[in-house]
């Protein structure tokens, strides 16, 4: 049975305002979807990427001729997803652009086969350059992605819209789309992860502008973040601090990326057991030559859980083997801004929450939140809110009272 849209939209909204954030889990197999609920996931979303990734391909394989995207996910959603997560919405991956369906119609097959929605999946919208200027000449645009969306909306189904620039959120907005989730690009991270993504700063500042147009347009449509920098629970909080995302929608980092590390780990274990402990340092030598040490996730690991310490990046360098200078570049290259930056505005956000939350004074807050000059905390503060301390707090407790 199909999951009410408006019931969906309550439920999700009342989350919004109690403070919790909307997480929707891409899934490319029943046992994925199945345990993603487990795990408190909100959406479950059916896309073609999740199929292949169960094949041991990147999630670009999506755009390639390999398969049938709509007939695929109808068929391994309607067997395998839907079969597992009663009671849970599941979204339908369309590929819009498809000469041989027709949009209505084939809405129609989605929702009467049990998807509470959609979402535009394959989507030009990670196509660019001479490919992306051919096929607009053929007619095949983003814009019929932005139709099917109107089209299902009409329908009262629920509506994702996965989109890349304040034009294309507006383009979604005017359709009806309930989510704007602002696509990062193909997700970093793990064995199979891409190379070339925007930096952290770089895709908040891009989410940020979507949701101003968002904000603007008097919808109130529900704001998520997907794909590229954002791929660990700590990426995920950065984009909570620094937009006004709601929810994190995930596939790779949900799917790939942990089976990716446990099949590794758990093979590693049963081929060691028995065999001598220098065979184990060899192994561990031979897997370390091969898989690199993601140096940035360790620094921003370390800060989230020792921000209220002393924190210096040359004492990490040293501890992780590499230059500072070199741990610095690759800092500022992956997260879009400097160490130092980096860690004062977890710090500072930090201490937001505690001032929300508990009536500690501020000397005390700035102490828990690494600074033990109130000072220099004021300062810092005020540089990257824009005001003091105090006056943050009594705009919090006008805002709670």
């Amino acid at each position: 049975m199909t999951i009410n849209r408006e019931r969906m939209l309550e439920r999700m909204q009342e989350q919004v305002r109690a403070g919790e954030h909307i997480i929707g889990v891409a899934a490319g197999a029943g046992i994925s979807a199945k345990y993603a609920v487990k795990g408190g996931a909100d959406i479950i979303l059916a896309l073609n990427s999740g199929r292949f990734r169960q094949m041991g391909l990147g999630s670009i394989a999506g755009l390639m001729p390999f398969a049938n995207s709509n007939e695929m996910v109808l068929d391994f959603g309607s067997r395998e997803i839907l079969s597992v997560v009663r009671g849970r919405p599941v979204i339908f991956g369309l590929c819009a652009t498809d000469p041989t369906i027709d949009l209505p119609s084939y809405l129609e097959t989605i929702e009467r086969s049990g998807f509470a929605g959609i979402i535009n999946y394959p989507t030009l919208g990670l196509i660019d350059g001479k490919f992306r200027e051919a096929l607009e000449e053929e007619g095949i645009s983003y814009l019929q992605e932005v139709e099917a969306i109107r089209i299902a909306h009409e329908r009262n189904m629920f509506t994702m819209a996965f989109v890349f620039h304040v034009e294309q959120a507006a383009l979604m907005l005017e359709a009806g789309a309930d989510v704007i989730c602002v696509h990062l690009g193909v997700t970093a991270g793990g064995l199979m992860g891409t190379k070339k993504v925007l930096s952290l700063e770089t895709g908040a500042e891009l989410a940020r502008q979507i949701f101003a147009v968002c904000d603007a347009s008097g919808r109130a449509p529900l704001k998520l973040v997907y794909g590229g920098p954002v791929h660990t629970p700590i990426d995920v909080q950065y984009m909570y601090d620094n937009t006004s995302a709601m929810g994190y929608v995930g596939g790779s980092s949900f799917e790939r990326i942990p089976t990716e590390e446990a099949i590794v780990d758990t093979t590693h274990r049963f081929k060691i057991t028995g065999e001598l402990e220098q065979d184990q340092q060899l192994m561990d030598k031979l897997t370390l030559l091969d898989e690199p040490y993601d140096y940035v996730a360790i620094v921003k690991e370390h800060i989230a859980h020792n921000y209220m310490n002393n924190i210096s990046l040359t004492e990490l360098a040293d501890q992780i083997h590499v230059s500072r200078t070199h741990l610095s570049a690759l800092f500022n290259k992956e997260v879009g801004c400097s160490f130092p930056e980096y860690l004062a505005k977890y710090r500072i956000h930090k201490a937001q929450d505690v001032m929300k939350h508990t009536k500690l004074s501020l000397t005390r807050i700035a102490e828990l939140v690494g600074y033990p000059d109130y000072v220099h905390f004021s300062k810092t503060f005020k540089k990257y809110t824009g005001i003091t301390p105090q006056a943050f707090r009594k705009q919090a407790s006008d805002k709670y009272t």
